[in-house]
């Protein structure tokens, strides 16, 4: 848990800005938290507030909530070697906590030989209660603490990610597949609906690499 305790401290303020989002759009506070609680998804959540004053039907919104995080997919298979040595109800509840820095935290742990799966469940609940808590300080305080972006929290996430990505690009070999996902991502963004331009870049990229493998 501890690992994830100085990143996490960072997740606040988008938890604050999903709460004062999500009472402007009209949500009671105790909806804005419930849906931290249980969905814990930054960009999913965002996402559904663009549905919440009109009557959209449930399959249309699933559609764009699986678009959003249909990363986990990959991200999940790839922790598979070491959360499938879990009993099948402790690795759907530990994956319920899955996330896009605990996955990078963990599998560089698990690739460094670290053996404990309690990493990647203490790096998940750790990012559980800041995003749940700076929702509830965002949904009952709301615009009254300003401008967070002053404080440069909106960049953490981006160095946290950048450091971890380039950190793996030791091998010449790692550095095609991940230019070509880059630039993949970068070029569809505009093209495609919220989400599946991650999901081409993944599969662009894992394809190559593969392909690498193979030759």
């Amino acid at each position: 848990m501890m690992r994830l305790a100085p990143i996490s401290v960072f997740v606040v303020p988008f938890g604050v800005g999903f709460g004062i989002a999500a009472i402007e759009q009209g949500l009671t506070v105790v909806q804005a938290v419930a849906m931290s609680a249980v969905v814990f998804s930054g960009a999913a959540q965002f996402a559904s507030l663009e549905f919440w004053p009109e009557p959209v039907g449930l399959t249309s919104i699933a559609l764009v909530m699986f678009a959003v995080n249909a990363r986990f997919i990959i991200t999940g298979a790839a922790l598979s070697t070491w959360l499938n040595q879990l009993p099948i109800l402790t690795r759907w509840f530990s994956l319920s906590f899955l996330s896009d820095p605990n996955f990078v935290d963990s599998r560089s742990a698990f690739q460094a030989g670290e053996k404990d799966v309690g990493v990647f469940l203490g790096g998940g609940l750790i990012l559980w209660l800041t995003w749940v808590g700076g929702t509830v300080l965002g949904a009952l305080a709301g615009e009254n603490l300003g401008d967070l972006k002053v404080y440069g929290f909106d960049v953490v996430m981006v160095c946290f990610f950048a450091t971890a990505i380039t950190s793996r690009l030791k091998p010449l070999s790692a550095v095609v597949p991940a230019f070509i996902s880059a630039a993949i991502a970068i070029a569809t963004l505009d093209l495609l609906p919220l989400g599946w331009n991650i999901i081409a870049a993944s599969v662009a990229g894992g394809m190559w690499g593969a392909y690498q493998n193979a030759v």
